[in-house]
C-alpha cells in the first residue's frame, strides 16, 4: 500500500515525486511546475504571438527613479506644512525640512556622469522625551511629499543568527507599504523609533556578543549608507523558502528617534567639565530643561552609539520638552487636535460641544505632572470624558455640552489618574 502512494509522476515529462520540486494534482493524473512552465509560453505564442513577453518589463517602468518634488514646494512650505500639525519645536522642524528638501531635491536631479559635484543623503537624529512629536513630525513630511512611509521599531531587532528579527526586515516593511512595488520603495523614508534602545550596554567594548545593541548597530552601517539589500519581502524568518527582493538604500531617507533617557547627564558633564576652582560660579547656570539643545555627536557617542552609526546620521537635532503654554496649543491649535476630535465625535451625534478656558488649562497642568508628553493629554482627556461619550449618545433632547474646570476635576478625582499622582 505504502509503494502505491509514492508512484505519482507527471503525466507530461515522466518525473516522479522526488524528482520534482511540485506536482499538481489532477482528476487523474498529475503535472510538474516544469511542464506547467512551457505550457504557459506555448499558450502565449499560440494565442497571443509572444506579445505578452515583451510587455511584461513594463511593470518596472511604473514607477521611474526620479522623484519629482510637488511644484513650489521650499523648505519654507515644508515648515509652515508642520506648523499645522506639529506645536512647538521651531529648531527641530527648520532643520527636518532643508535635510529632506535637499534629499528629494537631490532625487529630482539625479548625477549623469559629466557631474563633479554628486550630493550625498543626510539622513537625521531626533533626540527628545517621550511625547514630544518625534513621530508625528516623521509622519507628518511624508504624507506632505505623497512618498512611501514605514515606521518600525528597534527594539525587535536583533544581530543576524540570533533570536529576534533582522534588520532587513525594515526594509520589509518599507516593501509591503509600497505593495512591494521596488521603485517607488528606493525613493521612500523609513522612520525608526526607539533606536536608543539598541545603545551600546557599556562604554567599553566587551568580550561578550550585544547581540540586541552593538550588533544592531552594526548590521545597520551598510544599509544606512546606501547599498543592495537582499530583502525577505514577508518577513524574515517566518517564510524561509521565499524569494529575496533585492533593494538599493541609496535613495532611502532614514530618520532615527529616540528619548535617549539620561543623555542630559553625559551633556552637563561634557560642559561643566572646564568649569573649575575660583570664578566657577560666573558661569552661565544652564537649567536642566535646557540642556537638549547642546546635544552633539560626541553627547549620542558617550551614550552607547558606535562611532560608525554616528557618522551615517550626520544631522542630529533635538526637540524641547514640553512647557505649560505648549501644552494648551497641543490641545486646541493643531488641524487635528485633541479636543476637535472629541468635538466631532459630539457633532456626529448632533451635539455642540464647548471646553471652558479654565478646562483646558487645568489639562494642560495635569498632563504636565506626569511628564509623558503629548500623550498624556490623551490619557486625562480620555478619564474625562468617558462618562460623558457613554451617556451623551442617544439623548435627543442634548443638544449643547459645556466641559469645565469643575467637570474635569469631579471625574478626575478618586481615578486612576489621582492613585499615580499620590503614588508619584
Amino acid at each position: 500500500m505504502r509503494g502505491k502512494r509514492q508512484d505519482v509522476y507527471c503525466a507530461f515529462c515522466g518525473r516522479g515525486k522526488s524528482e520534482a520540486l511540485v506536482l499538481v494534482a489532477g482528476l487523474n493524473s498529475h503535472i510538474c511546475e516544469v511542464c506547467v512552465e512551457q505550457a504557459q509560453e506555448i499558450v502565449e505564442e499560440e494565442l497571443y504571438g509572444g506579445v505578452r513577453q515583451e510587455t511584461e518589463p513594463v511593470e518596472e517602468m511604473k514607477s521611474p527613479k526620479e522623484f519629482n518634488l510637488p511644484k513650489g514646494v521650499t523648505p519654507r512650505n515644508i515648515k509652515e506644512h508642520l506648523d499645522r500639525y506639529v506645536i512647538g519645536q521651531e529648531q527641530a522642524k527648520k532643520i527636518i525640512s532643508v535635510a529632506v528638501y535637499n534629499h528629494y531635491k537631490r532625487l529630482s536631479h539625479p548625477p549623469t556622469s559629466d557631474d563633479e559635484v554628486q550630493i550625498e543623503k543626510s539622513n537625521l537624529l531626533l533626540v527628545g522625551r517621550t511625547g514630544t512629536g518625534k513621530t508625528l513630525l516623521a509622519k507628518t513630511i511624508a504624507k506632505f511629499l505623497d512618498v512611501p512611509f514605514a515606521i518600525v521599531d528597534a527594539t525587535v531587532f536583533t544581530q543576524a543568527g540570533y533570536v529576534g528579527e533582522d534588520v532587513e526586515s525594515i526594509l520589509s516593511r518599507l516593501l509591503q507599504v509600497c505593495d512591494y512595488d521596488v521603485a517607488a520603495a528606493e525613493r521612500g523614508i523609513v522612520y525608526i523609533d526607539e533606536m536608543d534602545k539598541v545603545a551600546r550596554k557599556s562604554d567599553n567594548p566587551s568580550i561578550t556578543r550585544d547581540v540586541s545593541g552593538e550588533g544592531v548597530q552594526q548590521a545597520m552601517l551598510k544599509m544606512l549608507e546606501g547599498t543592495d539589500v537582499m530583502v525577505p519581502p514577508q518577513g524574515g524568518r517566518k517564510h524561509p523558502e521565499q524569494k529575496l527582493v533585492k533593494l538599493n538604500t541609496e535613495n532611502i531617507l532614514f530618520i532615527c528617534g529616540g528619548a535617549f533617557d539620561g543623555i542630559e547627564k553625559v551633556i552637563a558633564r561634557r560642559m561643566n567639565s572646564k568649569v573649575i576652582g575660583f570664578g566657577s560660579n560666573d558661569q552661565k547656570r544652564i537649567e536642566e530643561e535646557d540642556l537638549l539643545k547642546y546635544v552633539t555627536h560626541k553627547d549620542v557617542r558617550r551614550f552607547g552609539m558606535i562611532p560608525e552609526l554616528i557618522g551615517r546620521l550626520p544631522v542630529v537635532t533635538y526637540l524641547k520638552p514640553l512647557d505649560l503654554e505648549a501644552m494648551k496649543r497641543i490641545l486646541v491649535e493643531p488641524h487635528n487636535s485633541l479636543l476637535r476630535q472629541y468635538q466631532h465625535l459630539f457633532r456626529l451625534e448632533g451635539i455642540n460641544l464647548t471646553f471652558s478656558e479654565d478646562v483646558i488649562e487645568y489639562l494642560a497642568a495635569t498632563a504636565l505632572e506626569y511628564e509623558l508628553g503629548a500623550r498624556g493629554l490623551r490619557s486625562i482627556c480620555e478619564a474625562v470624558m468617558t462618562d460623558a461619550m457613554y451617556e451623551m449618545p442617544g439623548l435627543k433632547d442634548v443638544k449643547h455640552f459645556t466641559i469645565d474646570k469643575a467637570y474635569a476635576q469631579a471625574k478626575l478625582e478618586g481615578g486612576m489618574l489621582e492613585m499615580l499622582k499620590v503614588a508619584a
